[in-house]
């Protein structure tokens, strides 16, 4: 009998409306039970009394916030194909760092997802080496080129959880309009990168004040508000689930708010650097604040944690994007765009959002955990009992600064370098197992 007692934590899980102060017992890797569990025999505390392992292990978490394991419904872990950048092995050991027990992975890898045999691939290597569970996704379009569409049935009886073509925008909207269909028919995800190709090619940060001063090429807004726009039109006329990544707009915030008062299935996530940075940052960090959709202006990250907190964006995710140190060091021009997110998720959610007052941690556990689980259709996200026992313990007033040369990631491209933050995660728990802690909490 394996027990593992995580006591006195104050339990924060959104799926069953639970924020109180409560031990938290695991039983052979699930939920055994919940609630103010047998402490000493002469306690004058009511309490729940089960039959305990003698030698079952005890976390004492008191002072921490113990919550289902988070999820991250959007990282490259880059393989196969740029294992320079990524590797299953080093992109799951940095979800456990940072907190995440459970990814979503994207299908722009090389091969792209876009074949069972690539799936099968990724979760065998999941298997041997993954630190947290991967959820791939499958491509849209057959290479990632927008011109045919994938065998989604087959991908998704391979075990794809959903379908995106995340880098590129699927330009064809016949073709979305088809992947959408088929989305209302078989329960899916349809997860959507929304820049249209032809206002922004060749930009490398937000058209504005910044990008012509500094004499770089800019994308508009427009761009993405108009392929938001367009797939939530195709959304209504097909009834499909069309989920829209890393919106970065304030036109954009307002078009989702647009489709749910319509009734449209359409579901939206924010990245922490979208509601933290502006291209501002472009000048101070340079290829390590260029991304695509590119940092935009103080409105528009005012309309993106205003989206966050009236619930018009549903869930947080990281876009977590490695690149080599030697293609960053390519320049404004030729770099990759993207940076690492995984492991400054939360001290970042909890520094911008909780400690702000903007939002709660239940509403900021939820966008992290069982929100992601639902738009996913995965069987994660929540403490019920009887459930796998992911969870993470996150000390919400520990300060510590960012040091990006400690990253379990292969990879270092981020803005935060540096940075003091408030809210960090201190011991991963996936199936019952401790698969992270800091040295402090060992």
């Amino acid at each position: 009998m394996n027990q593992l007692l995580i006591r006195g934590g104050c339990v924060v899980d959104p799926a069953n409306g639970i924020e109180a102060i409560q031990d938290v017992l695991i039983h052979d890797g699930k939920i055994q039970q919940i609630g103010e569990l047998e402490r000493e025999c002469n306690s004058s505390r009511a309490a729940v009394q089960l039959p305990l392992n003698p030698a079952v292990k005890v976390i004492d978490a008191t002072g921490l916030i113990v919550t289902p394991g988070l999820i991250d419904m959007h990282v490259h872990l880059r393989e196969p194909g740029f294992e320079h950048k990524e590797t299953i092995m080093s992109g799951t050991r940095a979800a456990a760092v940072g907190g995440f027990t459970s990814v979503a992975s994207m299908a722009n890898t090389s091969p792209a997802v876009d074949s069972p045999e690539v799936i099968e691939f990724i979760k065998s290597q999941t298997h041997k080496y993954g630190s947290a569970n991967v959820f791939p996704l499958a491509s849209i379009t057959k290479n990632l080129a927008g011109e045919e569409l994938t065998d989604v049935p087959s991908l998704l009886a391979a075990g794809a959880i959903g379908m995106s073509d995340d880098g590129k925008t699927v330009m064809n909207a016949e073709l979305m309009r088809r992947v959408l269909s088929l989305s209302a028919e078989r329960d899916f995800p349809v997860m959507v990168h929304c820049e249209e190709h032809n206002l922004n090619a060749g930009t490398v940060m937000n058209l504005g004040e910044t990008s012509r001063k500094l004499n770089l090429p800019g994308s508009a807004n427009a761009a993405e508000d108009i392929i938001v726009a367009r797939d939530i039109m195709l959304a209504e006329l097909t009834g499909g689930h069309v989920h829209i990544l890393h919106v970065s707009t304030a036109g954009a915030v307002e078009l989702v708010r647009w489709g749910k008062r319509r009734g449209v299935h359409v579901t939206a996530e924010a990245t922490p650097h979208h509601f933290t940075l502006t291209d501002i940052e472009i000048e101070k960090h340079g290829v390590n604040a260029k991304m695509h959709p590119p940092l935009r202006t103080q409105t528009d990250v005012d309309a993106v944690i205003e989206g966050l907190c009236d619930g018009t964006i549903d869930a947080i995710a990281t876009d977590h994007a490695p690149h080599a140190p030697f293609e960053k060091a390519q320049g404004m021009l030729d770099s990759p765009p993207g940076i690492v997110g995984l492991e400054t998720c939360v001290p970042l959610v909890f520094s911008q959002l909780v400690h702000t007052g903007r939002l709660t941690v239940s509403e900021a556990i939820a966008k992290l955990t069982c929100v992601p689980a639902q738009i996913l259709r995965i069987e994660r996200g929540t403490l019920s009992i009887g459930a796998t026992a992911d969870l993470t313990l996150i000390h919400p007033d520990k300060v510590a600064r960012v040091d990006a040369t400690r990253f379990a990631s292969k990879s270092r491209n981020t803005p935060f370098d540096n940075w003091e933050l408030k809210g960090w995660t201190v011991m991963t728990i996936r199936n019952g197992v401790v698969i992270q802690s800091t040295d402090e909490d060992n």
